[in-house]
């Protein structure tokens, strides 16, 4: 279980194929407090350590990949170089600072648009029609690991605009400062609307 604030950016250092995908990734967290088998959300997907290190220049783990996520997450996310959103798992008595996020991807969104609007940025994404009953003005929702308000929600014949907007502290410590036009993007609806649109169907039956 995860809270979308992120505390680290990491990079993947190389993948390797062995089967499943494994990724190493470098990170600032200090390695020898983190245990095997430990989850650690990477840009809104919870994977497992399965392999750790560190010396004097930083941390580094492993996690492996599965074919079933690779198809479910934004494309090119995998790959030598790429930057993660990472957060460790939270624990019991910490602060719960965003939302309730499960490392579980819902569907894969697109970037439409990126404005300023003051210090911040707007951001606009498309979603499928299958994202649109989760998402309501005011409620949260997840985007590659992030907890963030929706600010907006326009329904399409196809598809929905969803808007959001980044403060700077939030772009500047994060990889959404860098969305632009086109770029993919993870989306996990708020686990509470999966509820509500689960009681709503059975409610009319």
């Amino acid at each position: 279980m995860f809270t979308g604030i992120i505390t680290d950016i990491g990079t993947i250092d190389r993948v390797e194929q062995r089967g499943d995908l494994r990724v190493i990734v470098a990170t600032g967290y200090d390695m020898s407090g983190v245990d095997l088998g430990a989850s650690i959300a990477c840009s809104g997907v919870c994977l497992t350590v399965v392999d750790k290190g560190g010396d004097a220049l930083g941390g580094w783990f492993a996690a492996d990949v599965s074919g079933e996520t690779l198809s479910r997450t934004a494309a090119g996310q995998w790959t030598d170089g790429a930057k993660l959103n990472l957060e460790r798992a939270l624990k019991l008595g910490e602060e719960l600072g965003g939302h309730i996020v499960t490392g579980h991807v819902d569907g894969i969104g697109e970037v439409v648009s990126t404005t300023t609007e003051g210090g911040s940025l707007r951001v606009v994404i498309a979603a499928g029609p299958d994202i649109a009953p989760f998402v309501a003005p005011k409620g949260s929702i997840t985007l590659d690991g992030v907890s963030l308000t929706v600010n907006s929600v326009e329904d399409e014949d196809d598809r929905v605009l969803v808007g959001i907007n980044l403060i700077p502290h939030t772009a500047a410590v994060t990889t959404l400062g860098s969305l632009h036009a086109g770029s993919p993007i993870n989306i996990e609806i708020d686990v509470l609307a999966r509820y509500l649109k689960r009681m709503e169907h059975y409610r009319g039956r």
